[in-house]
């Protein structure tokens, strides 16, 4: 890397432009439906920008709102805005609407009678004449010239949830938008979750009155029931829904996924056994009510929520996602099931889905076959009968990310590294070359510069022969004659990474200062069962061993690593949240030969109490035997520790309740286990509410860590 560093330079200054780093990650393009231009806000208005000119027009004049995101109607002469967003468990899901009409720019309130910011998701008609909605639990459609407002369902309560979701669903399979316009506009397809029978978890607030109250949360817990799930279509004219006869029970199944198939009058939805190793593709008649299981999976371990169905050939064929050859790629399959083509060929894993191109029969997407912690461009034939090609430089070694337009002409790309900020450009997808340059030459440069102290990428072969990546920031001014502390950032379950070549996979901002000029050695290790692209095999190896594989796994790296000469051995530290922090505390009382002091925050201390859709997808049936359960579980391994262990919670995590932190305390107590703690009232999962939270979670962490792993060469 050093000695290829002047020629990335050189090839840097001709192809990455820098723009508003921070739009270009948390906002998606809002293309146009022809991809010759996208559209974004603007001082309360909405701006047509034309590529590749980048030319500008003023679609919608500054308006009095606070515009977070639109859509505009089929027709383009409306725009849906949404604003005065409120918060739904995890993201900002429900607010107010309005409709603004692009040629005379006049603005109206959709749902004026409704409660303020309760509207959710709303959509335009296909005909763009009504706009359907849920508040309260209830689905509504409001017709824009007479507006009237007509009432689609009447039942919905706070356990009765019509077009949204309960928590677990949100949380688990990212569901949050339950409904769906049907292509005729007559009719809307939605989910209907009954959680009346789920238990409520008691949270307690003890400190914003006199008298403690409780917060109820529902919540099902490993081996309770899930919400009973069912797909309705319900007709605009008359309002009656008709249920879709999806077979199984529908306590014990789920349904995450469900849409329409373009220009027609059926629904294709994806159903999951309650163990979630079973897969099945149903097409409903709308009409009827009717269904067909067109294409089933199975997995030794568990099949994952599908991808949203893209249909392709005149919707006779869509696209499917599969590990079945022990990779994850993508297949076409004919809208019976019948007929199925491998479309991206070898042993890599497609990480995500670009963009479907039909007309020059190519499909892109994002990939790293040989580094698995970095993410490419690449395309092959939609056919199935191509070559892997790279579509990014080799030369920009690191992360890429590409929002590609609908016609395949244009794209943003967004380049970083460990070592880059990232860096953002507007390019020719075909000729992979740049049509706007922001920003001088110099501050380029300047941007590039690689730090005097980089972090850097390593891979270590444990005991048992499994080779792991890693990264590793050395202490600035760094004497390998010396010997430094070493923390470890861990996580370490299925649903995230820690070891990515990006931009501040190194920063830890619970640490006041910065630990390499302090003089620590970070690190991060990617444990096996980690969502990395290296296979089928590396992912799902961790089924039933949470607490265990990933915990041997880390441990076995860490004792390679403490035979480095550079190296101190009796100051070692391990650090992580959530999952990570339930990693932290399996190490510490597993291996405490090698960890002398831990932080541990808002973990699962003992995996019964979590939720039944991500533990039962990992760790199978709890009705079957609780046995990985219990062996996996910090509380089981108490007894084990020997170095300073500091537990951080939030009293009111809606995610991994208080009672883990409670539960973890007595089996402490029981064995004798000295340990600190720090407990934050009424702060949730993020620990982030309340004036100073933040500082004084890192004020405690910094000062544990120095006093019990102190800083500096020796």
């Amino acid at each position: 890397m050093k000695n290829n560093f002047k020629h990335l330079i050189s090839q840097l200054l001709l192809f990455i432009i820098i723009c508003s780093t921070a739009l270009a990650q948390s906002r998606g393009i809002n293309w146009t439906k022809d991809g010759n231009g996208y559209y974004e806000i603007q001082n309360g208005g909405i701006v047509l920008v034309s590529l590749p000119k980048m030319e500008r027009k003023q679609i919608l004049s500054n308006t009095s709102l606070r515009i977070q995101s639109f859509q505009l109607s089929a027709d383009g002469t409306k725009a849906l805005i949404f604003t005065n967003s409120k918060k739904v468990w995890r993201y900002n899901t429900r607010g107010d609407y309005y409709v603004a009409d692009l040629g005379s720019g006049a603005v109206k309130q959709l749902g004026k009678n409704m409660p303020a910011s309760s509207l959710m998701f709303a959509k335009f008609s296909p005909d763009g004449q009504q706009v359907a909605y849920v508040s309260k639990h209830n689905l509504y459609v409001e017709d824009l010239v007479s507006n009237s407002i007509k009432a689609l369902t009447t039942d919905g309560t706070d356990r009765l949830i019509n077009g949204t979701f309960d928590w677990v669903y949100e949380e688990e399979f990212n569901c949050r938008d339950g409904f769906r316009w049907s292509p005729d506009g007559k009719s809307i397809a939605y989910w209907q979750l009954d959680a009346s029978k789920i238990k409520n978890f008691l949270m307690i607030n003890n400190t914003d009155s006199i008298y403690a109250y409780t917060i109820p949360v529902e919540y099902p817990k490993v081996g309770e029931n899930p919400s009973a799930c069912r797909i309705g279509i319900v007709d605009i004219a008359s309002a009656k829904t008709k249920w879709l006869d999806v077979p199984g029970d529908n306590v014990q199944h789920y349904i995450p996924r469900m849409d329409w198939i373009p220009g027609t009058n059926e629904v294709m939805l994806q159903q999951l056994n309650r163990e979630q190793n079973s897969s099945k593709l149903f097409v409903a008649d709308a009409t009827t009510a009717t269904t067909k299981n067109i294409y089933t999976e199975t997995d030794k371990a568990w099949i994952d929520a599908a991808d949203d169905f893209e249909w392709i050939n005149s919707n006779k064929e869509f696209l499917w996602a599969s590990e079945k050859d022990g990779w994850r790629h993508y297949y076409k399959i004919s809208k019976d099931g019948k007929k199925q083509t491998l479309i991206t060929k070898g042993n890599y894993d497609v990480i995500q889905k670009s963009l479907t191109d039909e007309k020059n029969n190519m499909l892109y997407f994002i990939a790293s076959p040989t580094n698995a912690t970095q993410k490419y461009l690449y395309k092959t034939k939609l056919d199935g009968k191509g070559s892997l090609e790279m579509v990014t430089p080799s030369v920009m070694p690191g992360t890429h990310s590409y929002s590609i337009s609908p016609n395949g002409l244009y794209a943003r790309h967004t380049y970083q590294s460990a070592s880059i900020q990232p860096l953002t450009e507007w390019m020719h997808l075909n000729s992979r070359t740049p049509f706007t340059m922001d920003g001088s030459v110099t501050n380029q440069l300047a941007r590039l510069k690689p730090a005097a102290n980089r972090t850097t990428f390593f891979k270590i072969k444990t005991e048992d022969g499994i080779e792991l990546d890693g990264w590793m920031k050395k202490p600035t001014n760094f004497n390998e004659n010396k010997k430094y502390p070493v923390l470890f950032y861990v996580y370490g379950e299925p649903a995230s990474q820690t070891v990515t070549d990006t931009y501040g996979v190194d920063h830890n901002a619970l640490y006041q200062g910065n630990l390499a000029e302090d003089g620590y050695i970070a690190i991060s290790i990617e444990n096996r069962g980690a969502p990395a692209p290296k296979g089928r095999e590396w992912r799902k190896s961790i089924y039933k061993n949470i607490g265990v594989l990933n915990i041997r796994d880390q441990a076995l790296a860490a004792k390679e690593i403490l035979k480095w000469p550079f190296v101190d051995k009796d100051r070692i530290a391990v650090y992580g949240w959530s999952g990570g922090g339930s990693s932290t505390l399996n190490l510490m009382f597993q291996y405490p030969e090698i960890y002398k002091a831990g932080i541990a925050i808002a973990a699962v201390a003992n995996q019964l109490t979590y939720d039944n859709v991500y533990q039962e997808r990992y760790m199978g049936s709890p009705l079957q035997t609780k046995e990985a359960y219990v062996k996996g579980s910090p509380i089981i391994h108490v007894q084990g520790l020997k170095g300073n262990l500091l537990y951080i919670h939030g009293t009111g995590d809606d995610n991994v309740h208080y009672q883990n932190a409670e539960m973890l305390i007595n089996e402490l107590i029981k064995h004798k286990k000295a340990f600190q703690m720090m407990a934050y009232p009424n702060r949730t999962h993020s620990i982030s509410e309340g004036e100073g939270t933040r500082s004084h979670l890192a004020i405690t962490f910094t000062n544990f860590l120095k006093a019990n792993c102190p800083p500096g060469a020796r």
